[in-house]
């Protein structure tokens, strides 16, 4: 719950960061995956995890950036 919870956090922030700039019409989105990267390694020092950067070698093995976001076009949240 508790990521859940940031998720709906981080995108009123989000919302509210670009409100003036007409990125978001009023409609649904999907939470975007650079958000959804961002809860998850917030979580990851409370569940005892720690998250390290991709090397470049690393993301061009699995066809990434090295910054993110990790999961392809296609994979839905």
């Amino acid at each position: 719950m508790s990521c859940s919870f940031t998720n709906q956090v981080i995108v009123q922030l989000e919302l509210w960061k670009e409100k003036d700039t007409g990125k978001y019409e009023k409609k649904v989105y999907v939470l975007p995956k650079h958000l959804d990267e961002k809860v998850a390694a917030l979580h990851l020092g409370k569940l005892g995890a720690k998250l390290t950067k991709l090397s470049q070698s690393q993301a061009d093995y699995i066809s990434v950036p090295v910054e993110g976001p990790y999961k392809p076009a296609h994979y839905r949240y």
